[in-house]
C-alpha cells in the first residue's frame, strides 16, 4: 500500500520521508514510529507500554534510537509525564495521518467479508447515547455478536473524514461535503415533571406558574443544541426562583425523576419514561433535525450499513409506539 506523503517499504520495515530538521530523506523503522505514536498519544512511557505490552525500558531504547535517527529530541521529560517537542508535533502529525490511512485499508479489507464483525466507532451526544441509543444496542449485538460498537458520547463534534469515528448520529445537518447523511427524526426541547412532583407542587397551567417552580436545564455555558439554549433563556424571564444546571441532558433527566423541579429534556424520552408528565405542552423549542452521517468512503462498509439499518428500524418503532402511545 502506498500513503502518499510516505512510502512504505514491506521488505526493511521502514519508511522514508522528507526529514523533521531539514530536506534530506530520512528512513525510519515503522516499529520505532508504532511505539513512538503510542507514547505521543498516551503521554506516557507506562501507558504506552500497556497498550504495547513492552517494558518502559524497551519503549524507552526505542524512542532514544528515533531521535538519534533524526537528530531531533521529540519529547520534554517531566516528571508528570512527557510533552512533545515542535519537532515531535511535526511527527506525531505525520503517524496520525499514516494511521487513519491504515484504519481505512484495513476496513476496506474487512468490509470485503461476508460477515459484519469488527470496530465501529460511533460518536454521538452524551443525551442522545446514554437516553436513547445505548438501551436499544442489545438488538443490535444480538443480530452481530461479533460486532464491537466503541460508542464515544460528548457534545463535540468529532471529524468524520479525519476519521475520528467512523459514525456519527448528530443534532443538526453535517456541513462537510464528503459526507453521507441521512436525517433520521426531529426533536424538540420541552417541559417535564414526574407524576410525584406535580401531586406535591401542583401542576403549572400558564407559563407565569413557573415563577412556582424550580427549573432544571442544562448550563447555559455547556454545549448543547442551540433551540435548547434559546428555551432555557425564554423561561428565566418568568422569574424563577430556584434554578439546577447540569452539564447534559442525563443529568436534567434524573434530577426530574428524583422529583426537583420541572425540566427542559428531548422529547424523544417521553416514550422510554413514561413516568415523565409533559408540562405547558404549547412551550417547546423549535425543531431540531437528527441526523446520521459517515466519510463517502465507507460506504460500502458492512458494519456502517448494519449500524444504519438498524437506526432506522428502531426509529420507526419508535415513531409507531410514540403514535399508539398519543392515539390511546
Amino acid at each position: 500500500m502506498i500513503i502518499p506523503g510516505y512510502l512504505y517499504c514491506a521488505r526493511f520495515s521502514a519508511i522514508s520521508f522528507a526529514g523533521i530538521s531539514g530536506n534530506e530523506s530520512i528512513t525510519m523503522d515503522w516499529d520505532k514510529l508504532r511505539i513512538f505514536h503510542a507514547v505521543a498519544d498516551a503521554g506516557s512511557l507506562t501507558h504506552a507500554g500497556d497498550q504495547l505490552h513492552l517494558s518502559q525500558s524497551a519503549i524507552s531504547r526505542q524512542i532514544r534510537a528515533l531521535e538519534d535517527s533524526l537528530n531531533a529530541t521529540l519529547f520534554h521529560r517531566h516528571a508528570r509525564g512527557l510533552i512533545l517537542t515542535e519537532q515531535g508535533e511535526l511527527l506525531f502529525d505525520a503517524t496520525k495521518a499514516m494511521m487513519r490511512r491504515l484504519d481505512t485499508a484495513t476496513a476496506r479489507i474487512r468490509d470485503s467479508e461476508e460477515e459484519v464483525f469488527g470496530e465501529l466507532r460511533v460518536t454521538t451526544t452524551i443525551g442522545f447515547g446514554t437516553l436513547w441509543l445505548a438501551p436499544r444496542l442489545p438488538k443490535l449485538f444480538e443480530k452481530y455478536p461479533e460486532l464491537n460498537i466503541d460508542l464515544m458520547l460528548e457534545e463535540q463534534v468529532l471529524d468524520l473524514p479525519m476519521r475520528e469515528a467512523d459514525v456519527a448520529i448528530r443534532m443538526k445537518e453535517p456541513s462537510q461535503a464528503d459526507l453521507i447523511r441521512k436525517r433520521l427524526m426531529s426533536v424538540h426541547m420541552c417541559l417535564y415533571a414526574s407524576q410525584d412532583y406535580l401531586a406535591q407542587k401542583g401542576t403549572p397551567e400558564r407559563p407565569g406558574d413557573l415563577s412556582g417552580h424550580r427549573l432544571i436545564c442544562q448550563n447555559p455555558r455547556s454545549a448543547q443544541v442551540g433551540a435548547g439554549a434559546t428555551l432555557v433563556q425564554e423561561l428565566m424571564t418568568n422569574d424563577i426562583p430556584s434554578l439546577l444546571t447540569v452539564n447534559n441532558y442525563y443529568g436534567v433527566l434524573q434530577a426530574v425523576l428524583h422529583n426537583l423541579g420541572i425540566g427542559v429534556l428531548p422529547d424523544y424520552l417521553s416514550r422510554d419514561f413514561p413516568q415523565l408528565v409533559r408540562v405547558l405542552p404549547e412551550i417547546h423549542s423549535v425543531e431540531v433535525p437528527v441526523f446520521l452521517a459517515y466519510p463517502s468512503e465507507l460506504r460500502q462498509s458492512k458494519r456502517i450499513s448494519a449500524f444504519r439499518d438498524f437506526v432506522q428500524e428502531e426509529i420507526i418503532l419508535y415513531r409507531k409506539e410514540v403514535q399508539k402511545q398519543s392515539d390511546s
